[in-house]
């Protein structure tokens, strides 16, 4: 009797349908970003035909410092250096609000030094750990979306802090004293904002933490400095952004391939599709006339709000295509990381890393990071129009 007569489905399709269930949906789930940003691209390239002006659109000096960024704070996370030094920093207090405060300083601070999306992935672990062995977990959904307060807003003052800071830097040729200035004082009401948020919402209740014992090979870690400090000189024009594509791999497959292999390819994949959707875009006839308007309306408005629907990267590399002046659509992209969830790439990484620790606690979590978000972005987009003006 044929299977459909019996009402039962064919094997091969429970493989298939076991195969999507475990393995293809989750992917597509974690990796949300880039396949939204490689759907936008594909559609793009049906109103613009692909051709050879295509491999103008990639911003490769950007793409290769990113590379060269990652894949050594992908070295230096594998001999735990980044914990090693954090764990420093947070057994120096002895308190939850200065625990919390202190989890929220290093992450501020490793955004401006590893980018915020790996200063998250980096730093929320620590932060779990932290609560969940004090027995504090009761603040980690605070912590978690403070954390992702300040890496996206830590991350505004240095040029390589944010993607779309590295991306802009390099496009607009901005000077690193300007860039500084420019982002300077939203990035210290930041600083005030999150120093707030802590003191007003977490007790200061007495806690220990046990210490793990970690020891650094030091001849890797003087090595992986040295590879860093290469990336950041590379970032900031000293020398040709090749040479870090040609030194930083070689030295990697000698003493970390698995550190090229864990990379975010899918980040820098990222970048490429929209490097297409935004040079695409910038060709349509009414999308120029359109974009070209607002822009000379109100970059900064523009740009903050079109972080809210298209996140912060992808509204960089589109909107850089209609303006000349790169103050404004600047100080919109950081402080637009601020506000709805897809705002930011490192927005969707928090809220990945808090369910798998507290899954019944989504409807929650999105709540009061909406209500942190949206108030720190009201409060920044005042202040940078008071700057703008």
């Amino acid at each position: 009797m044929r299977a459909h007569a019996t009402g039962q489905r064919h094997p091969h399709h429970l493989h298939i349908g076991e195969f999507l269930q475990h393995h293809v949906f989750p992917f597509i789930k974690k990796n949300a970003v880039l396949f939204i940003s490689l759907f936008a691209a594909a559609i793009t390239a049906c109103i613009v035909p692909p051709n050879k002006a295509y491999l103008d659109y990639f911003d490769w000096k950007t793409l290769t410092c990113l590379f060269c960024v990652l894949a050594v704070v992908c070295a230096l996370k594998n001999i735990r250096f980044f914990f090693f030094l954090a764990q420093k920093i947070v057994r120096a207090f002895k308190n939850s609000r200065a625990c919390v405060l202190a989890l929220a300083y290093v992450t501020f601070i490793g955004s401006m030094l590893i980018a915020n999306d790996m200063a998250l992935l980096t730093f929320l672990p620590l932060g779990y750990f932290v609560l969940s062995s004090t027995g504090k977990k009761k603040y980690m959904a605070f912590t978690f979306i403070i954390q992702n307060i300040a890496a996206n807003l830590g991350g505004m003052l240095t040029p390589f802090g944010n993607p779309q800071n590295l991306y802009l830097y390099n496009e607009f040729s901005i000077p690193t004293g300007d860039f500084i200035l420019t982002m300077l004082t939203p990035f210290l009401i930041s600083v005030a904002l999150i120093t707030l948020s802590c003191f007003l919402f977490v007790k200061k209740e007495a806690l220990e933490i046990e210490a793990e014992k970690i020891c650094l090979p030091v001849w890797r870690t003087i090595v992986y400095a040295l590879l860093f400090t290469l990336s950041i000189v590379i970032v900031f024009r000293a020398i040709p952004f090749w040479i870090g594509l040609i030194v930083i791999p070689i030295v990697l497959l000698f003493l970390d391939r698995k550190a090229l292999g864990k990379v975010d390819y899918g980040l820098l994949l990222t970048f490429m599709a929209f490097f297409i959707f935004s040079g695409n875009m910038s060709n349509i006839p009414q999308i120029q006339r359109l974009f070209g308007y607002l822009m000379d309306k109100n970059a900064l408005l523009v740009s903050t709000f079109s972080c809210q629907f298209i996140s912060n990267v992808p509204s960089a590399i589109l909107l850089s295509q209609f303006t000349d002046s790169y103050r404004e659509i600047l100080l919109g992209v950081n402080i637009g990381g601020c506000g709805t969830l897809i705002s930011s790439l490192a927005s969707l990484i928090t809220f990945r890393e808090y369910t798998k620790h507290d899954k019944g606690g989504t409807k929650k979590y999105l709540l009061l990071f909406s209500a942190f978000n949206f108030a720190f972005l009201a409060i920044l987009l005042g202040a940078c129009i008071l700057l703008t003006l």
